[in-house]
């Protein structure tokens, strides 16, 4: 790839540049299914129909936390309080909800920990070397975390993650603000940066954007979906992305 073209990378981390995508999708599921169990039970209805890898790709990919729980239980007909950001996991509220799944996720980071994909560390090293500026942008508030198992974090200037986009007001994806705030973050136009992600709302952010360059990681998400809401080009591996004079 010409990367004398673009002055800045905004990746994406679950997925993208860490296959902590996979951790995140157990523990969704593991969360999901509890909470649809127990929900039956307590109310005396049927047994519900399961949550799966469908569902996660329909509704929760990529999405800020509470936006995922919110949509989700919306394609079941649930509608919960929004509560807040400090609500305890076991609280009947979108927010406890999602602070719930977040018990799962962290168990699991720290019981096995996270390394980076190899031909992601081997771009992140190429493009450290060439001077292009990067950064992370996630609707996970677990980035920082991450980031730190995986041993990368001085490889990014600046982390837009939904801590952050919750503070700043900033609309989470399939809307463009984190990035757009990710590019001015590092001084950079949207137009010289490439948008790196591996959600469905990321590529459909990026290309809100008016990005420079669009890449798809296809990690699960489809070839064709990736295209059709905006990715201009598709990789398996960010190796795929290598510099000329590095591949």
């Amino acid at each position: 790839m010409d990367w004398s073209r673009y002055d800045a990378a905004l990746f994406d981390l679950d997925g993208v540049v860490t296959p902590t995508a996979e951790v995140h999708m157990h523990a969704w599921s593991a969360m999901f299914n509890a909470y649809l169990t127990e929900r039956a039970e307590r109310e005396g209805a049927p047994p519900p129909a399961p949550y799966t890898d469908e569902d996660y790709y329909a509704y929760v990919d990529g999405k800020p936390r509470y936006d995922g729980v919110r949509s989700f239980l919306a394609s079941r007909d649930i509608v919960l309080p929004e509560g807040s950001a400090d609500d305890p996991p076991d609280a009947e509220t979108v927010s406890g909800v999602g602070n719930r799944k977040n018990l799962y996720f962290s168990k699991v980071l720290d019981e096995d920990g996270v390394q980076a994909y190899p031909g992601s560390l081997k771009l992140l090293e190429a493009l450290k070397e060439r001077g292009v500026a990067m950064a992370i942008v996630s609707s996970s508030r677990n980035a920082p975390a991450v980031l730190d198992a995986a041993g990368v974090t001085d490889f990014f200037a600046t982390v837009v993650h939904g801590g952050v986009a919750a503070e700043l007001h900033l609309d989470g994806k399939p809307a463009p603000d984190t990035f757009l705030a990710a590019a001015e973050k590092l001084g950079v136009t949207a137009d010289r940066a490439v948008v790196l992600e591996d959600a469905i709302s990321g590529v459909a952010a990026g290309r809100a954007g008016g990005f420079g360059l669009v890449v798809g990681v296809d990690r699960g998400a489809g070839h064709d979906a990736l295209t059709e809401n905006g990715a201009d080009v598709v990789v398996t591996d960010l190796e795929q992305l290598l510099p000329g004079d590095a591949a």
